[in-house]
């Protein structure tokens, strides 16, 4: 395809913009839309998930050229899980293990799957685990794939994990109730160990967050777009990079 040069002007005039603006270094982002995406053009449901995940790829080099340092992808709710047909969720779920061996094989990106992993299907949790296994050594741009990812799921998650470690200590509860807090409750999330994200990005003009990141994102900044995610384009990035390093983030204050 040959590039619009009123496209490519502005883009390049975007990208200059950036210069001496603060930068994400974690960047999280809902893949949303795909299924209105393939109804627009009276395509099957499956081709708007084929095509979200094809350009997948091209956001991860987009981060790569700014400096991002992690990016948390979220592509299969726990809500989908039991709210999707297994006509439609098979499909899905055959899509997210192809682009995630497919991410893997660059060999540029560490991935590192987050979510109810035990809540997939044993061949989904099997493709994400050797991914991640596959990619350990990568010293790149770290990618969560969130699968079978919920907020409040993680939350209960993390609490769970916590009281089961201490039980094993032999800490009784009246001790656990004095001892848990923020910082605790954090070590176990599915992130841990990683910087809250800073930016949030939601495509198909959606303006709710749906318990993405729920905890890590008390002070994150939020962009909605309009693109459905298949059409998202560097410029879109680019624009919500912008939005970010105009905010004056506040933290709480």
């Amino acid at each position: 395809m040959v590039a619009n040069p009123i496209y490519s002007a502005y883009e390049r005039r975007l990208f200059r913009q950036l210069r001496d603006k603060p930068l994400p270094r974690h960047v999280g982002v809902m893949l949303d839309g795909n299924r209105r995406w393939a109804k627009m053009r009276g395509a099957e449901t499956d081709e708007g998930y084929r095509a979200g995940a094809d350009n997948i790829a091209n956001l991860l080099t987009w981060c790569e050229e700014v400096g991002v340092e992690i990016v948390t992808l979220w592509l299969l709710s726990t809500d989908n899980l039991v709210g999707r047909d297994a006509e439609e969720l098979g499909p899905l779920l055959k899509i997210i293990e192809d682009v995630v061996d497919e991410l893997a094989a660059t060999g540029r990106w560490r991935i590192h799957p987050v979510g109810a992993l035990e809540e997939l299907p044993e061949a989904t949790a099997a493709r994400l685990r050797q991914a991640a296994e596959a990619t350990a050594e990568i010293d790149g741009l770290l990618v969560n794939i969130a699968v079978g990812y919920g907020g409040r799921r993680e939350i209960a998650d993390a609490v769970r994990a916590l009281i089961r470690d201490h039980a094993t200590q032999g800490t009784s509860i009246e001790q656990l109730a004095d001892f848990i807090d923020v910082e605790h409750i954090s070590e176990y999330l599915y992130t841990k160990g990683q910087p809250d994200p800073d930016l949030v990005i939601r495509t198909s003009g959606e303006q709710r967050i749906s318990g993405f990141l729920m905890w890590q994102s008390a002070h994150t900044e939020f962009y909605f777009c309009e693109a459905y995610w298949p059409d998202f384009r560097r410029v879109d990035f680019l624009r919500a990079l912008r939005a970010y390093g105009e905010r004056h983030r506040r933290f709480g204050g």
